[in-house]
């Protein structure tokens, strides 16, 4: 691998422009073109305090972002013969079939058709951080929405996807186990954890919050998803047992070097040196959009989602948590706080944009990655 010394300089000097004029805390980016780690950079602080620097192996919270790594575990099952995307959830995990929940599919889950996007009862920071408890929870939920309209399911995504994924492997690994076999060591990636080892502890990045997850009437569909108790706050997320914990569709912990090798595998469809994951099929279907994207979605504030069939976004010039990631077939996922990751299929081009800095962009110009990303295409003339 090669970093591009031209886009390398080019990124660096975008970041250092992000912490100078739009209050950026520390950053890492890093892209690969093809097969190529083309930009690998970084800029600032990872914790203001001490005055720690950022550096290529700090680990941030992405939030979100997390979710892209879900649904492609769900690929990975279904490459494998092992799941059905069109078959009920309940034919893999009996459980699940309660209170009118029996005809929900794999589909369905990913995308964000469940009925069922609240968290359950006995939600708290220390029950989020006990797998099992969190699922026997959410298979005795009761539908409260339709479940063909669809509920952004905040935080539930990653435990039934999660689940699904545990039932159908033969060995019954936990899910940053299975990660980790399956995905990040085959293809060297090596910081990409759903759930930290204690050794890791050291280099994660301090959150700063601007304010990007205030607190939601209670009542109101976005706190029943994401309860209060657990949202997105540095006073939850960094508590080490929540570090130390799988929860699937928030609680990812990577270096942008090692997400950009992760979104690398499907910018080239599926296959990095040599190795392939999905079929290049598989990842063309996913990089379809869902259904009913233009659809406003009741827990998202009724706003739409543009979901790909696969369980990711899609890019959208009109959403600012996404609006960097240009292409008409990008794929990508947005976290909490304003971090991102995208893989292009038609360029090759995989990026991966951490910070530390957790605020809201409300337009496209807000988002500190707009003009970062703008530069790494020019600078690889894309």
């Amino acid at each position: 691998m090669s970093v591009d010394s031209h886009a390398n300089r080019a990124v660096k000097a975008a970041l250092d422009r992000a912490i100078a004029d739009k209050g950026e805390i520390g950053i890492q980016v890093a892209a690969y073109l093809g097969e190529e780690l083309v930009v690998d950079c970084w800029a600032g602080l990872a914790d203001r305090q001490s005055g720690r620097p950022v550096d290529g192996d700090t680990l941030f919270n992405v939030f979100s972002v997390s979710k892209a790594v879900v649904s492609t575990a769900v690929h990975v099952q279904a490459e494998k013969g092992l799941l059905d995307y069109d078959l009920p959830i309940a034919d893999y995990w009996p459980e699940f079939a309660r209170n009118g929940k029996e005809r929900i599919t794999v589909r369905d889950a990913l995308n964000h058709h469940t009925g069922t996007p609240q968290m359950p009862p006995g939600t708290t920071p220390e029950t989020i951080c006990d797998w099992d408890f969190i699922v026997r929870g959410i298979a005795g939920l009761t539908p409260i929405l339709p479940f063909d309209k669809p509920a952004y399911q905040a935080m539930s995504f990653g435990w039934v996807l999660g689940e699904v994924v545990r039932r159908t492997d033969p060995a019954r690994r936990d899910f940053n186990r299975f990660i980790q076999d399956e995905i990040c060591e085959p293809f060297g990636i090596t910081d990409l954890w759903m759930g930290i080892p204690e050794h890791a502890e050291g280099r994660v990045a301090t959150l700063v919050d601007e304010g990007s997850s205030a607190a939601f009437p209670e009542d109101s569909l976005f706190a029943q998803a994401l309860p209060n108790c657990v949202r997105l706050i540095p006073e939850v997320f960094e508590r080490p047992a929540v570090r130390r914990a799988a929860i699937a569709a928030v609680g990812g912990i990577f270096t942008a070097r090692s997400e950009a090798r992760f979104w690398a595998l499907l910018a080239n469809r599926g296959t990095l040196d040599g190795r392939r994951l999905l079929s290049a099929e598989r990842v063309d279907a996913a990089c379809l959009p869902r259904a009913d994207s233009a659809a406003p979605d009741p827990v998202y504030f009724n706003a739409p989602m543009t979901l790909s069939q696969g369980g990711y976004w899609m890019h959208s010039a009109t959403t600012p948590l996404t609006c960097p990631a240009k292409g008409a077939r990008t794929i990508c996922v947005p976290g909490a706080g304003g971090s991102l990751g995208w893989a292009d299929p038609d360029t090759g081009l995989a990026v991966a944009f951490c910070h530390n800095r957790m605020m809201r962009p409300r337009t496209c110009e807000d988002h500190p990655l707009t003009e970062i990303a703008d530069v790494i295409r020019a600078s690889l003339g894309l």
